[in-house]
């Protein structure tokens, strides 16, 4: 079967070694290489329901998405960094599997639910993925249906997480220096928090992300603060200001 062709159902999604090789020939970095590894695991995976498909990766402790089958699966990586917690980065630090059924119904991630309202995404599973001793990864799968994930895909995608330990760990050792300088980091870390945290502002005070970002500002503005901590201090629990500055009147 061609790398880009999905599977038909009861199709073993598996990767032979040979094209996961030849992704990783191919490509001319590990960036590239990510990236075409996560749109062949979503066109495997895929079957019968869309799915949704991002990996990511963490070294000495830093997390970063390094690649992603679609905007949508970027957006729900990133988001998490801004709290530092999510189904993802779980599966990932605790090497074991993580299943959140429906997620507009999860206590365990309400506030992270709050923050993607509005993605389509609705059931996340998140398999952790043997990348060495000096890394972690975890392939993270998002769902727009409750009944995607039934025992047989979880076991399906368990096990093309540990089909992909091997390459994965190769390509590490490839492009060692090609996975996310300390730099690109911090810039990924600032802007997955402030997008978290208009999420979250737009989820509970209904209102658009121009005045979600407004509200951001004017409240950095006020408190002579980063923009970030202030995007910080939200997702982890600060109350919002009065009414005064959703009104415009926070420098009257």
């Amino acid at each position: 079967m061609a790398a880009g062709q999905p599977p038909t159902s009861g199709q073993n999604p598996a990767p032979t070694l040979e094209q996961l090789q030849d992704l990783l020939l191919e490509s001319p970095g590990f960036d590239e290489f990510l990236l075409e590894l996560t749109v062949f695991s979503a066109s495997k995976l895929a079957a019968p329901e869309p799915m949704l498909c991002a990996i990511s990766v963490e070294r000495d402790g830093r997390p970063a998405t390094v690649a992603s089958s679609s905007d949508t699966a970027k957006q729900m990586d990133e988001k998490q960094y801004g709290f530092n917690d999510g189904p993802c980065l779980t599966a990932l630090r605790e090497d074991r599997t993580v299943l959140v059924e429906d997620l507009r119904t999860s206590k365990r991630w309400h506030r992270y639910s709050q923050a993607v309202t509005g993605e389509g995404v609705v059931s996340i599973l998140a398999v952790p993925i043997d990348a060495g001793a000096n890394a972690a990864a975890a392939l993270n799968c998002y769902a727009l249906s409750t009944s995607t994930f039934g025992a047989a895909t979880i076991a399906a995608v368990e096990s093309y997480g540990v089909s992909l330990s091997r390459i994965l760990r190769l390509a590490l050792r490839v492009h060692r220096s090609g996975v996310h300088p300390e730099g690109l980091h911090g810039a990924l870390q600032s802007r997955a928090a402030v997008d978290a945290a208009l999420s979250l502002v737009m989820a509970q005070t209904r209102v658009s992300r121009e005045e979600a970002a407004k509200l951001l500002h004017e409240m950095a503005r006020s408190s002579k603060q980063e923009l970030r901590q202030i995007a910080t201090d939200i997702l982890n629990g600060a109350e919002l200001p009065d009414r005064r500055y959703r009104d415009g009147e926070a420098d009257q």
